[in-house]
């Protein structure tokens, strides 16, 4: 059985407050896009344990760490089924705020129920997938999410910009988690993101903010110039992912960019279908 992890972006993104545990509260929405990883099981009836087979983009991690692995041994402590080979052709860009690695491993729990048919409910899913990691849950259900807490609270919202063109652009940056929160100074909003985006798009760029964009552009000026490119070139909205380093913009219609601006950048053109 195969299935295709897809990715997800942050349609903004505002850090609340600090809570007592280090961690802080936020509040965003999360929207999956059609850039996808292959995620493929295979019953070996021989095999006294399962195997792991990864191709693509090199995640520099044991089979072990990885979080398909993870969730393996997750479903394997609360479910009996046979032993497998997994093979995981890597296409989503890591450490690139798109939640590559999330959604492998939550896809990996619901191929896991569907092929050896285990039962497990959506909820049932969701509640091993937090243990995975705090947004895991949101690609169990793998729809438009306003979320909160620590990015593991969801709330599903009727929205959708399927049609729209897209463009991500990836560069070879490294942003740490730790580095994107160093400067932020939390805050509640002025304006929900479950008002903006009844707003059309066309008035998100003077509503809708990625806290981490401040910090991140301050330290990585590349990141934020690759913004204002995309808006030079016509993009209704453009914002970086998550705590970076990839940046998206929007198209009411195909977009004009030129790759050459962006040699060394993983770059991805299509159109929205959620």
């Amino acid at each position: 059985m195969i299935c295709f992890p897809n990715a997800k972006i942050n349609l903004g993104l505002n850090i609340v407050s600090r809570r007592n545990d280090g961690y802080h509260n936020l509040e965003t929405m999360f929207y999956p896009i059609p850039i996808k990883d292959a995620l493929e099981i295979i019953v070996k009836k021989e095999q006294d344990t399962d195997t792991f087979v990864e191709a693509g983009i090199k995640v520099d991690s044991s089979p072990e760490s990885n979080l398909v692995m993870k969730a393996l041994k997750l479903m394997r402590e609360n479910y009996d089924f046979p032993f497998i080979e997994v093979h995981l052709l890597k296409k989503i860009p890591f450490g690139a705020g798109l939640g590559g690695g999330s959604s492998d491993a939550s896809f990996m729990l619901k191929l896991l129920n569907t092929t050896f048919k285990l039962g497990a409910t959506n909820e049932e899913l969701a509640s091993l997938a937090v243990r995975l990691g705090a947004d895991c849950p949101f690609f169990i259900y793998n729809q438009p999410m306003f979320a909160s807490g620590i990015g593991e609270i969801f709330e599903p919202v009727n929205f959708s910009l399927k049609g729209y063109s897209f463009v991500l652009i990836k560069p070879e940056i490294h942003v740490s988690t730790k580095d994107a929160f160093s400067l932020i100074k939390p805050a509640q909003p002025k304006i929900s993101l479950k008002e903006i985006i009844k707003s059309p798009i066309q008035e998100w760029k003077g509503l809708m903010v990625n806290d981490f964009e401040k910090s991140v552009f301050e330290k990585y000026p590349a990141i934020g110039e690759i913004k204002n490119k995309l808006y030079d070139n016509g993009a209704l909205y453009s914002s970086m992912s998550g705590s970076g380093s990839s940046v998206f913009g929007i198209f009411d219609k195909h977009s004009e960019i030129n790759d050459t601006e962006y040699q060394g950048c993983f770059i991805w053109k299509g159109i929205l279908d959620y």
